[in-house]
């Protein structure tokens, strides 16, 4: 009974993948990568309250995770270059860090898997998959089998990767839905990183 138990155990170990994590990008590098001739990149903090979340909810077809997202802004000379969402979504197991550029009018313009802590799947950063997603728009579906083809063998972080991108870019066509959110990013440059990805710097919260 004791040896059943045992090997028992042993199994349930050998099932359950040994905690793994590959950063390739830090907060800043990705945003220095993403917008190298901007002046500065500041943030904005979206506010999910009840009207938004029900909202949110409607079109992402599920509940959002957070009740406030972190979208980067980039800047120069007092004009948006583009937006920015750092985010996780759970693969398999554990979840992957994400990080998606957006141009001024919402379009999906480069996609990073900036940490990955599963043992397998991270075929999602090959670039011809990441490449799929650019051009596209909150409005398209982003989902497997329809506009966007999984990596064989990566299956769910594949899925997660789409369901990551498109939060993403809903989230930024909600924060420029008025003409005044956009007119209203003049913040402070970035210094460090906002909360749970390092110091906060000062920023303007947006609740609608």
């Amino acid at each position: 009974m004791a040896l059943a138990l045992l090997c028992q155990a042993g199994r349930t170990r050998a099932e359950t993948p040994a905690p793994t994590e590959t950063s390739y990008f830090s907060t800043r590098a990705v945003l220095a990568a993403f917008f190298p001739k901007s002046e500065r990149v500041t943030y904005r903090t979206l506010v999910l309250d009840p009207p938004l979340r029900a909202r949110l909810r409607q079109r992402l077809g599920y509940a959002p995770a957070r009740d406030r997202y972190t979208i980067f802004v980039a800047q120069t000379q007092g004009k948006v270059d583009g937006y920015a969402v750092i985010d996780d979504e759970v693969g398999l197991h554990q979840p992957i860090t994400f990080a998606t550029r957006l141009s001024t009018r919402g379009i999906i313009e480069r996609v990073e898997i900036m940490v990955y802590r599963e043992p397998r799947g991270d075929e999602v950063r090959d670039a011809r998959f990441r490449k799929q997603f650019e051009g596209k728009t909150a409005q398209d579906p982003l989902r497997l089998d329809r506009d966007i083809d999984a990596v064989s063998g990566a299956t769910i972080s594949s899925a997660s990767t789409a369901v990551a991108v498109r939060r993403a870019a809903v989230l930024v066509e909600e924060l420029t839905a008025e003409a005044s959110t956009l007119a209203s990013t003049a913040n402070a440059p970035l210094t460090a990183a906002p909360a749970g990805l390092g110091a906060t710097p000062r920023r303007t919260t947006v609740s609608r």
